[in-house]
């Protein structure tokens, strides 16, 4: 049982008693003042389990709620990575500023210990991020840019969706990044998904069980192109007669991530063919979805723990209380509420966040994918570097 005292004077008091129509007699109010003083005095002897003074209450989201309520009573064992979603470039300065913004967000995220940076591989932006007349650059000439702007940070698409471009030509085009960026890139893949994007570029937009084809073609095609010699390839819907790839990647194995969480298609091809999925949800979610492809990985005699789990997720982050509520006020539009904008983008303090990103560890996700509304604001970065740091420790 908790007492809450509320701190309200007697000057204070006297004054809204004397606002009212029909105002308790002024001896009357003063000995309940005088008997309040008493009662807080008590308290102490009285048994209660926590005694709280009245202050300001925070409203945060209902994710980060979740997460510090149901927190374990220790640390999930292993460390926690991250990685940095980049997908708007609405920053001041327009085209002209894009290259020298995107490589200061590129060092700030190295600097600040994010593992990897990942762009969407779209053409023209979608309708989940914003309008489609906004920049957004092609995705792996920007790639090659930022690999010659970065030393240590890993590179890829979050993701391809695999209708793009020709199989090989995408495997040529990852193993050059490969080799550029002295072996930091990964292939990240998906069955694709916006129909209306191909129509209007006039490009095919297979069905569904076609575009799973192609998908699964590319996987086993990819590691003959970036292996050694020149085999041919048949696949169910794509062929190649000769896959040579010069210069070769630096890596033994480019890490392949698929995105995505059907639970028949997607989590089986992840299980036979990736080094790491990409899921969305919730932990309860990334928890069950992940049962599921341990259950294909049984199917494939395969060991789970090889492939990781990542999820993708949007974070807002503040110092402090206050800090955060300047950010929040910064970012949102004028015809969303804070808290509208809280709760879409969990926005949270660096203790808040750092018990959201534990619940998905728990979960089995240990890569978490962010995108930062504010990400080319002063300071962004740099106080997220303090979440990476608490969990950078097993």
């Amino acid at each position: 049982m908790h007492a809450i005292v509320f701190e309200t004077s007697g000057e204070e008091c006297e004054r809204r008693n004397g606002l009212q129509s029909k105002p308790i007699p002024k001896t009357v109010l003063r000995r309940q003042i005088a008997r309040y003083r008493l009662v807080v005095a008590e308290l102490e002897g009285e048994g209660f389990d926590g005694i709280h003074r009245q202050q300001p209450v925070a409203v945060v989201p209902p994710a980060i709620v979740s997460a510090v309520s149901g927190e374990e009573s220790a640390r999930p064992a292993g460390t926690h990575t991250f990685g940095l979603s980049v997908s708007r470039f609405a920053w001041d300065g327009g085209a002209d500023a894009m290259a020298s913004n995107l490589a200061d967000i590129a060092r700030r995220a190295e600097a600040a210990g994010f593992r990897d940076l990942w762009l969407m591989d779209h053409f023209r932006q979608i309708p989940q991020v914003g309008r489609p007349w906004e920049d957004i650059p092609e995705a792996y000439t920007t790639l090659g840019y930022l690999a010659a702007v970065t030393t240590r940070i890993r590179l890829g698409t979050l993701v391809t969706g695999i209708t793009y471009r020709n199989p090989a030509l995408l495997g040529k085009m990852i193993a050059t990044l490969d080799a550029l960026s002295r072996g930091r890139a990964n292939c990240g893949l998906g069955v694709g998904w916006n129909a209306d994007e191909h129509h209007g570029y006039g490009w095919d937009f297979p069905s569904v069980s076609q575009r799973y084809a192609l998908l699964e073609d590319t996987l086993e095609m990819l590691p003959l192109l970036w292996g050694k010699g020149s085999p041919s390839f048949q696949g169910r819907v794509f062929s190649a007669s000769e896959l040579v790839c010069y210069p070769r990647p630096v890596q033994e194995r480019i890490p392949i991530t698929i995105g995505g969480s059907g639970e028949r298609k997607t989590l089986a091809l992840v299980a036979r063919y990736a080094d790491a999925c990409n899921l969305f949800g919730k932990p309860e979610t990334v928890s069950s979805k992940l049962e599921i492809l341990h259950r294909h990985c049984s199917d494939v005699e395969r060991n789970p723990s090889e492939i990781e789990a990542s999820h993708l997720i949007t974070v807002m982050v503040g110092s402090d209380r206050q800090d955060l509520a300047e950010r929040v006020d910064r970012a949102r539009g004028r015809d969303q509420s804070a808290e509208a904008f809280s709760e879409r983008n969990n926005a949270g303090t660096v203790d808040d966040l750092v018990s959201l990103f534990e619940s998905y560890h728990f979960a089995g996700a240990t890569h978490s994918i962010v995108t930062l509304p504010d990400v080319g604001e002063p300071g962004s970065l740099e106080t997220f570097a303090h979440v990476i740091a608490q969990l950078a420790q097993p």
